[in-house]
């Protein structure tokens, strides 16, 4: 499959050169720099800075890679970008303050939490229109589908639940009671697994999706910090399903994770805060999010090595890498 080459033109000039065939694009969501920073995965460096609305976090690419949906919190609102002019061309309808949003895995779906009113809202990704709600717990953040698009995870931070919703029926078929301040989720490739992050409480729930029950907890220990310090955010996994990636919040690190024996293999230490997780599509690199040092590490899958440090806006957050 032919990868995509971004060409940005104003006045007749270039501003963002076609990348190489071989390269990917990253997307980072600036919190505090109202912007959006664009990586270049071959070249490991920032190729372009594109202002948005306030306070961007919660990014995603549709299924194509030509839009970016982008979640402005203190614009209540969800911008579109699109990728290949990088100008906003219009938005979703939201509630107040969203954070987080999944798409289907047909991309025919968006799902967002929007954090002041308690709901997660459903969107035809096509004709942008809403197509649904879902009233959840207090302070919805974390949002994921199953692989199979039948079930829809949403965490609510004050009520330290996973809401287990039926995308058909649109309707809540269980809640289940996670540690303090749950802020992400993520469901193995397989669809056997549901695992949560507990920011304040400090580990990873894993639940299991048969009888919608946590089966087990992940904790973690790191030598010198204290266990206030460790505050697990993002999850991402291998397409495998046999090594998951935690992002460790001001303890700046990953935890390297055996998916299976949920056995702790390593910690990377990474930029300052890091709170969101990205593959590339071949997963060569995994790139994190480090919102007080204002950069992306990039990690070497293979060697589990942390190859570089790419300076983007101020308080990264949110990373999303375009698909082939």
């Amino acid at each position: 499959m032919t990868k995509k080459k971004p060409l940005l033109l104003i006045g007749g000039l270039s501003l963002l050169a076609a990348t190489p065939a071989e390269a990917f694009l990253a997307y980072v969501s600036n919190e505090k720099g109202n912007s959006i920073t664009i990586i270049d995965t071959d070249k490991l460096e920032a190729v372009k800075t594109v202002k948005v609305g306030r306070r961007p976090r919660g990014v995603e690419l549709t299924k194509d890679g030509s839009e970016l949906f982008i979640c402005a919190g203190d614009d209540d609102a969800i911008q579109v970008l699109d990728t290949k002019t990088l100008q906003i061309t219009g938005k979703l309808p939201s509630g107040p303050d969203p954070e987080l949003l999944a798409l289907s895995p047909d991309g025919k779906t968006v799902y967002v939490s929007n954090e002041n009113d308690n709901l997660v809202t459903m969107i035809d990704a096509q004709s942008k229109r809403q197509i649904g709600d879902v009233p959840v717990g207090v302070e919805p953040e974390g949002m994921a589908v199953s692989p199979d698009g039948k079930t829809l995870v949403n965490t609510s931070e004050t009520t330290n639940m996973a809401h287990l919703i039926d995308t058909r029926t649109k309707q809540i078929v269980a809640n289940i009671l996670v540690d303090a301040r749950p802020r992400f989720a993520q469901f193995k490739a397989d669809g056997s697994e549901l695992w949560v992050s507990s920011e304040v409480g400090g580990t990873v729930s894993v639940i299991d999706l048969v009888k919608n029950v946590v089966k087990q907890k992940i904790g973690f220990e790191i030598g010198g910090l204290s266990k206030e310090a460790i505050q697990p955010i993002g999850i991402s996994f291998t397409g495998d399903g046999k090594r998951a990636f935690v992002a460790l919040g001001p303890a700046n690190r990953v935890a390297v994770i055996d998916a299976e024996t949920k056995k702790i293999e390593k910690y990377l230490l990474v930029g300052q805060r890091v709170w969101h997780l990205a593959f590339t599509p071949d997963e060569k690199y995994l790139l994190t999010a480090n919102g007080v040092s204002n950069d992306v590490s990039v990690i070497d899958v293979a060697s589990l090595k942390v190859v570089k440090s790419i300076p983007v806006g101020s308080f990264p957050w949110g990373v999303v890498v375009a698909p082939q």
